[in-house]
């Protein structure tokens, strides 16, 4: 598989480090000289000067044969620029960009970018996660920019306390996969009913989430 990587930050040089060590064809795509004469140095012949948000370096690179392109320059509108050439322009069928400003990653989304990765919603969501009375946890955003998996924890005060999920007027667009209860994990059928601290694992709707929210914690 080839793979291309532009941006040579911390970021691209430990991706770059990891992927060639794994065995993956890989090429570094860096504007700095400095940089690229040090990755030179370290990597081979995997390291290329240019502009990766250039189409004609992106040709150079051999962009075209890439099963994937990776954008993690410290710019979020190059990210999206080297991302879009690629999926238009040579037919990548995998792009996937850093986005440093969290505002930004619905915008990459709905514009065709397969992956994004934003740091700073990654670092909420592992609080989040990990904060004891939290209500409801995103645990994975799906390639369907409006469809979510989450967590959320049956509250005592909760009016679907006792009910099965047969009994439950859910959220439109919401469809519990798993109840965990304690250590146990529950593969939940329509007879399953829910109880106080059971956490509810679902595909939501966007949104249907505070709805979901509001019935279970409350």
């Amino acid at each position: 598989m080839y793979i291309v990587v532009v941006g040579g930050g911390k970021v691209g040089y430990y991706l770059t480090k990891t992927l060639v060590n794994e065995g993956y064809e890989t090429l570094l795509i860096e504007r700095n000289p400095a940089k690229v004469a040090t990755f030179t140095e370290r990597f081979g012949a995997v390291v290329m000067r240019g502009d990766g948000a250039e189409a004609a370096t992106l040709q150079e690179a051999g962009v075209a044969r890439a099963k994937v392109v990776i954008a993690v320059t410290g710019d979020d509108e190059d990210n999206l620029v080297i991302c879009q050439m690629a999926k238009t322009l040579f037919n990548v069928d995998h792009v996937m960009a850093r986005v440093n400003n969290p505002k930004n990653e619905e915008i990459f989304k709905r514009l065709g970018i397969d992956t994004t990765v934003s740091v700073t919603n990654l670092i909420l969501s592992y609080i989040e996660q990990n904060l004891p009375d939290r209500e409801l946890s995103h645990l994975l955003t799906l390639t369907h920019s409006d469809l979510a998996i989450v967590e959320a924890r049956v509250s005592p005060r909760s009016p679907y306390v006792g009910k099965a999920l047969s009994e439950l007027k859910l959220p439109p667009d919401v469809a519990v996969s798993a109840v965990i209860r304690g250590e146990h994990l529950l593969i939940p059928g329509p007879d399953t009913h829910l109880a106080p601290g059971d956490d509810v694992i679902a595909l939501a709707h966007r949104s249907s989430e505070d709805e979901l929210r509001n019935s279970l914690t409350h």
